[in-house]
């Protein structure tokens, strides 16, 4: 088989009367795209083969960014600037590739659109129509020579675009919030809540894409704020002697079901982040076995996870959780929420935390820990409904959350590393490493209890 991936150049400035289109140079944002591709381009092995750029500024300069962004591969001194390339038409990129020569397996092209599109369309029927600025396509293509191309007889192992690639790069075009001018609180909070799922639905292919662990953080985060919500709404339904809201908690099952769903691939991609920023004191074998471990893990949670956003089962329960917001039953139980009714939930479950908090001790499980941090989310999410009025408070629920979040991620490295030993995969010298590692853990978990213990009672 043969590997061929087709990237478009960064966005690059405009031509002017003083620039021809050959000559225009990349944007500052063309620069951050570029640097956010380096990383997928090289996991997915496609700067390991040769590398073919037009003859266009803008194109190099993509090329020098991709360099910079992984120096150690000496991209710029490989590649080879290609007049040919800077073509606009599917043909003659085509009539390109299929002169060379066959001993060429994984190339990489940096070019222009549409001749990109147009020539990953003939080659694959699946490949997407259109291709933004940084954007990449990976053909697999059959093994014979590259004359003997034929439509159609490509697969498309993968795409990617900087915006899926890099959640800063995302948030410049992720759904803005809605104005809310002098709303009312229900409408505010159908707002709100049809903002959070438009949220989600952005985020997917970033999450699928796996290129940045920001996206996942900020789906589990918007899916479980969302739950959050409704679960507030069912509470303050309660409150008001009306405990039914109809079909809610059914929908509020499935977003807690695909928040889980979320939850180990998160604790991974934090111990691996934690091994890359601070790793332990430990022989560099030991190091590396456990870092190869926790990323094999780590792709096959992503590989599950990628198959579950695709099912359509999936997109059946988040359209229907969509045209629940928008539905008359669900603007009815909004209309009987009021402020008052929030406040005495809040006040309901800032004593259960309160009491929660004197009744813990060094003895106590984590679990009893980390069920406090459950109650200090769900305490923040309902004050955040009327966040001018409980400005002090989510402060301090942040102090907490930090301080709670911490301690979860102590007891999460732990569990793993326990999973690690259990598996064989520790190297066998590795056993004085581990017990000194697992000692440490423990001294900073009870250095975290003992610091959650010394907390005040919450004030509303």
């Amino acid at each position: 088989m043969r590997h061929l991936f087709l990237m478009r150049h960064a966005k690059a400035r405009q031509a002017s009367s003083d620039m021809s289109d050959h000559q225009r140079p990349l944007r500052r944002r063309g620069l951050r795209q570029a640097a956010a591709m380096a990383g997928p381009l090289q996991r997915w092995g496609a700067l390991a083969g040769e590398i073919h750029v037009s003859s266009a500024r803008r194109t190099w300069e993509t090329l020098v960014a991709l360099d910079a962004a992984v120096p150690n591969l000496g991209l710029a001194a490989r590649a080879h600037r290609q007049d040919a390339l800077y073509a606009f038409a599917g043909e003659a990129l085509l009539d390109w590739v299929k002169r060379l020569p066959d001993p060429t397996e994984r190339m990489l092209v940096i070019g222009h659109n549409p001749a990109l599109v147009e020539l990953g369309r003939w080659l694959c029927h699946d490949a997407p129509d259109r291709l933004p600025t940084g954007g990449l396509l990976h053909l697999v293509l059959p093994g014979g020579p590259w004359q003997a191309l034929a439509p159609d007889c490509a697969r498309l192992a993968a795409s990617l675009v900087p915006t899926a690639a890099s959640h800063s790069l995302f948030q410049r075009r992720a759904p803005a919030p809605r104005a809310q001018g002098k709303a009312d609180l229900a409408a505010c909070l159908q707002m709100q809540l049809g903002h959070l799922y438009a949220l989600v639905r952005a985020l997917e292919p970033g999450v699928m894409a796996g290129a940045d662990p920001e996206f996942l953080h900020q789906y589990r985060v918007n899916l479980r704020r969302s739950r959050a919500i409704g679960e507030a709404l069912l509470a303050t339904a309660r409150a008001s002697g009306r405990d039914k809201v109809p079909g809610l908690k059914r929908h509020l099952k499935h977003l807690k079901r695909r928040a889980q769903d979320t939850s180990d691939l998160r604790d991974l991609d934090v111990f691996l982040a934690r091994l890359a920023t601070a790793p332990p004191a430990a022989e560099e074998g030991t190091r590396r076995a456990l870092h190869g471990w926790l990323s094999e893990r780590a792709r096959g949670e992503q590989q599950r996870l990628c198959q579950q956003l695709r099912q359509p089962d999936y997109a059946v329960e988040m359209q229907a959780w969509e045209a629940y917001l928008e539905g008359e039953a669900f603007r009815e139980a909004l209309a009987r929420i009021t402020p008052a009714r929030i406040e005495a939930v809040l006040a309901e479950r800032i004593a259960d935390h309160n009491r929660d908090l004197v009744a813990l001790s060094l003895e106590a499980p984590d679990q009893a820990f980390h069920d406090l941090r459950k109650t200090v989310k769900r305490i923040r999410y309902l004050a955040e409904l009327q966040p001018k009025r409980h400005r002090a408070l989510l402060a301090d629920l942040k102090q907490r959350q930090t301080l709670l979040g911490e301690l979860q991620d102590l007891c999460t490295r732990e569990a793993w590393l326990a999973a690690f030993v259990e598996s064989g995969a520790a190297p066998a010298d590795a056993s004085a490493d581990i017990a000194a590692w697992q000692a440490a853990l423990q001294t900073e978990k009870d250095a975290q209890r003992e610091a959650i213990m010394t907390l005040a009672p919450l004030n509303a």
